[in-house]
């Protein structure tokens, strides 16, 4: 029964593997410290489950529990099945046995408190599965078998395992009345522990087959996730296959996310797009991953046999509809909340891929992709309006191309282009001006980073809009390299190679403001008077880690900062990211995510402004103030604002920006 249940189990993940292996070859075998460390802090640490404590603790327990278990486990069925052998068991140790003990106990409890709040309080993404049910009633027996013939054993060697038998003593006392002889509990033992010996048995044959097959791969996925910096996309498998829609055209770590997903939800809970009722579930893109792959990869194993080609249909318009793809707002908080770390962002790119390589694309997109194809921006604008900005500001940027600087003002294009923005570009251009700062900029050279037009899709246009930007960057002397937009600084950081070594690096603008306050250079004339709360953008803070700069810049000036519920690594996205700025709304949605967050702002206690660091994120809340009705409650400012009415608050400005003395 042992060997037999073993081989099935064998045979089945030995199947399972052969299907990762459809998948294209990808290299994660590098770097194995690192990833060995990984495992470490997020499977045996559990660390990002313990964030919701609630939900941490008992899967701990649970999680632990099996571990014990498997030692306890293996010396039992040792022991039955060669009682010749001398096995040293876990029950027979003074030190082990009131471990396993407790932990039965233990495990039964984080156990009633799981189930309780999955089929009792029914939290939003947990499915109310028979599978699920199932599995909670295998573990619960097997816990509940181990202690019974515990307790009939210790009545029959109330010697063994040492003195402190907290539970299995306990049930020991409770059932001796219920045994006259010792051959009876000797009976009762032997059948609870075939009971238990078969529950195990079972479970090990039905694991590979449920929803609990990640407890197999799940720390094989954290062991082979993705060690590169989360703002560096991967690559396209080659230049002639652009994205995927077929199991054999993802890569075998992809594939690997589906059978490694728990279906716990947290990535729904955390998606911005699936909160307001849009149709993008992170989720249900794995699941349908797993189904398709679970479907047809058996078909596809005889066919690769065969050399035959496959019939297996497109995941897009089948499992996954191109709406779905399109909610994406590409912010990363499905793959920061997932406790097994899978890559949700990197299939949903390459399922856009495809689809923008088929022309499937909006026509707010495709004008937009248009437009960055002819003018290097999506307004559609001349690059040499980019000069429009430095009108008003009574001095002339320096051009980085015909002279050394030391700074590289890299704008973007809603910093040159939009028209509010423009004000907000003009304040910092001053502020960094009282402050001596040596910087200068590319003028009509700049093009639009490629950040957005990549993450809709649309690699060939990245790939030009890099190569001119590369071309242009060469021409230019400068030291470091910031600028305003997140979007435009991951890329720069992330995806431009060597830009970010060849240099002193690539900044954010309020790493550069932090910096220049801590100095002295930049000096606050007057405390603020505001109550506000900071709004992290996703490509500055789940992206790059930076949360400190713009908090500390705020503190400088002296305002009354209060977080929102959502803040840094959870804070919730303005879904202007990913190219979602140029779509159009999918009418699907109950609210727009930018207005849940300016509610969100309104709704803390005191505060009347919502600070903001993207300028994206200054456009999606101010148009979300108006939409929502809170434009009179709350204002959005960008921090650069704040800084130059710390620094020159005396002075009135212009609609232009401009100070009296410089007009």
């Amino acid at each position: 029964l042992f060997l037999v249940a073993v081989g099935l189990f064998v045979w089945r993940v030995a199947f399972l593997v052969r299907l990762l292996r459809l998948g294209r070859p990808e290299n994660r075998f590098d770097r194995i410290p690192a990833r060995l460390k990984r495992v470490l802090v997020y499977v045996f640490g559990q660390l990002r489950l313990l964030e919701e404590p609630l939900i941490g603790i008992p899967h701990l327990i649970i999680f632990y529990g099996f571990l014990v278990f498997l030692l306890a486990t293996a010396g039992m069925l040792l022991q039955g099945l060669f009682p010749g052998l001398d096995v040293p068991t876990v029950e027979q140790n003074r030190y082990l046995a009131p471990v396993v003990d407790l932990f039965a106990a233990l495990v039964l409890g984080g156990l009633a408190v799981s189930s309780f709040r999955r089929f009792v309080l029914r939290p939003a993404g947990l499915q109310l599965t028979a599978d699920a049910a199932l599995v909670n009633v295998l573990i619960a027996s097997l816990m509940v078998t181990y202690l019974l013939a515990e307790g009939f054993r210790l009545m029959v060697s109330p010697s063994e395992g040492g003195p402190w038998r907290p539970v299995g003593g306990w049930l020991a006392g409770l059932l001796k009345g219920s045994v006259s002889l010792p051959s009876g509990a000797l009976a009762f033992y032997r059948l609870f522990w075939w009971m238990h010996a078969l529950i195990v048995l079972s479970f090990l044959v039905y694991l590979p087959y449920s929803k609990h097959l990640h407890l197999l791969a799940a720390p094989f996925s954290v062991f082979f996730s993705r060690l590169d910096p989360p703002g560096r996309l991967p690559a396209p498998a080659s230049p002639e296959q652009l994205g995927a829609e077929r199991l054999e055209e993802f890569t075998w770590r992809q594939l690997l996310s589906a059978f490694a997903c728990a279906e716990c939800g947290r990535c729904e809970r955390a998606c911005p797009s699936f909160q307001c009722g849009e149709p993008c579930s992170p989720r249900q893109m794995i699941h349908n991953l797993k189904e398709q792959l679970l479907h047809y990869g058996p078909d596809l194993l005889r066919r690769a046999r065969a050399a035959a080609d496959g019939g297996e249909p497109a995941l897009i318009g089948g499992l996954i509809s191109p709406s779905e793809l399109w909610g994406c707002t590409t912010c990363l908080a499905c793959a920061e909340r997932c406790p097994v770390f899978n890559e949700h962002l990197s299939i949903v790119v390459d399922l856009r891929r495809r689809l923008v390589e088929r022309g499937e694309v909006g026509p707010r997109l495709e004008e937009a992709l248009r437009n960055l194809t002819r003018y290097g921006n999506s307004f559609g604008q001349s690059e040499r309006k980019r000069a429009v900005l430095t009108q008003g500001l009574g001095f002339r940027p320096k051009d980085a191309r015909k002279e050394p600087v030391e700074w590289l003002w890299y704008l973007g294009e809603y910093a040159c282009y939009h028209p509010t923005l423009q004000g907000i570009t003009r304040s910092l251009a001053r502020v960094l001006r009282a402050a001596e700062v040596d910087y200068g900029i590319l003028y009509e050279a700049e093009r639009n980073s490629g950040n957005d037009a990549r993450r809709v899709g649309e690699e060939g246009l990245f790939e030009l809009l890099r190569e001119k930007n590369t071309s242009a960057l060469k021409q230019a002397q400068f030291k470091g390299l910031f600028s305003m937009d997140p979007h435009v600084y991951n890329t720069l950081k992330n995806e431009y190679p060597g830009l970010n070594g060849d240099h002193n690096g690539v900044y954010h603008y309020t790493e550069l403001l932090a910096d220049l306050l801590k100095r002295g250079r930049l000096q606050a004339t007057r405390k603020l008077p505001y109550r506000v709360t900071y709004h992290d953008p996703c490509y500055l803070g789940r992206y790059n880690g930076i949360y400190d700069p713009p908090r500390a810049v705020l503190r400088s000036l002296g305002v009354v900062l209060k977080e929102m519920p959502r803040s840094r690594h959870n804070s919730f996205c303005c879904c202007g990211g990913g190219g979602r700025v140029w779509m159009e709304e999918t009418g699907e949605a109950h609210a727009r995510p930018s207005e849940a967050r300016v509610r969100e702002a309104a709704d803390v206690e005191g505060v009347e402004m919502l600070v903001v660091a993207c300028p994206k994120d200054y456009v999606m809340f101010a148009d979300a103030l108006k939409t929502t009705g809170l434009e009179g409650r709350l204002a959005v400012k960008d921090l650069t604002e704040l800084v130059e009415e710390a620094v020159s608050p005396s002075e009135r400005r212009d609609s232009h920006g401009a100070t009296e003395g410089q007009r």
